[in-house]
């Protein structure tokens, strides 16, 4: 990936044929009842869409099949999809490929297959190192096949995602920090942090229902993924994304039964980290009625909160509050003033 370019993924999302095995918090097989796999035409139209819709022609782009197992897939699927994606990187139009798929679907076979095609990324849905939370999700596999995975991806020369789930049945704080800190340990160039919600039509539906299994609330969820932000900042892992988006397909109508969803999860979470440096830093001078944080463009808004609320915060102590911007200022910089 070419350094200070603008970065943008094509999603193909593929339905779940290649995989045998039903999470408890899955419903892939119920919509993949409704929906059939996708046509070369329908991939070609949602290449072209995307390809229309970039501001620059100077971005890294790439065709990211997600959804369902890649590595599930017969060869022969795998090479037709594989195949179109190619027809593009020719072009020159889109530099590489990435694909997400299960850890106990990854062998030297199927990577010394997939290195014959110009995938760039792998990314495994770990969801959690914990073997106890991991068969009570009914993921199918063990610790064990991620961490053998992740070796591979990266012995293969590929760059390894490692995708997290919070409050999955029989999980914790402590133990979602636990798995951040082995994807960090793992080697993992990116990641993605999703909150466990209750989709109808799954087993964690059913439980759900029964008083066997309650959600994290969006607070706690919230509250969690700021401290895994942070975690992962500072270990330099890409976070792809945190929460999920109601243009994702399935939180859509009745679909969601329970749990912490907001379209707005990520800046709550952003939120909750300048809040905390804005607490650790700012002093409270009874003779100081107006204050001045200064961030990076990019962080001004967050700085002041989902909603304005870290703004309306400091309201409560200060007269006159601003938030302005400084190009100089980078990631998550600040100054503060006060008159």
């Amino acid at each position: 990936m070419r350094k200070n370019r603008p970065h943008f993924n094509i999603p193909i999302f593929l339905p779940a044929e290649g995989c045998r095995f039903r999470c408890v918090f899955c419903n892939q097989h119920y919509i993949s009842g409704k929906e059939p796999f996708p046509t070369i035409d329908d991939i070609e139209q949602t290449i072209l869409r995307h390809l229309q819709t970039f501001y620059t022609s100077e971005a890294d782009v790439e065709i990211a099949f997600f959804g369902g197992n890649f590595t599930g897939l017969s060869h022969t699927r795998q090479k037709q999809l594989l195949d179109l994606a190619c027809f593009y990187i020719d072009k020159g139009v889109v530099d590489g490929i990435r694909l997400s798929t299960r850890p106990d679907f990854i062998d030297e076979e199927e990577l010394r297959f997939l290195r014959e095609y110009p995938v760039k990324t792998i990314e495994l849905g770990a969801q959690s190192f914990d073997d106890h939370v991991l068969r009570k999700s009914g993921r199918g596999h063990t610790s064990n096949d991620i961490y053998k995975a992740s070796y591979l991806i990266r012995d293969f020369g590929f760059e390894l995602g490692l995708q997290m789930m919070t409050g999955l049945p029989g999980d914790t704080a402590k133990g979602a920090l636990f798995t951040a800190e082995e994807i960090i340990r793992m080697g993992a160039g990116c990641t993605r942090i999703y909150p466990c919600l209750v989709i109808k039509d799954t087993a964690l539906e059913s439980l759900y229902r029964r008083g066997l299994y309650q959600p994290q609330s969006l607070e706690e969820a919230v509250r969690l993924a700021a401290q895994l932000i942070i975690k992962f900042e500072e270990a330099s892992v890409k976070i792809l994304k945190v929460g999920l988006h109601p243009a994702e397909g399935f939180i859509s109508g009745n679909t969601l039964i329970a749990g912490p969803f907001h379209p707005a999860f990520r800046e709550m979470a952003e939120t909750l980290i300048w809040k905390k440096i804005l607490e650790d830093n700012i002093s409270y001078d009874s003779s100081s009625t107006h204050l001045t944080i200064t961030t990076s463009p990019q962080q001004m808004a967050k700085a002041a909160g989902f909603k304005a609320y870290n703004h309306k915060w400091l309201n409560k102590s200060f007269k006159h509050v601003h938030f302005i911007a400084d190009p100089l200022l980078k990631n998550r910089e600040y100054s503060i003033s006060y008159h």
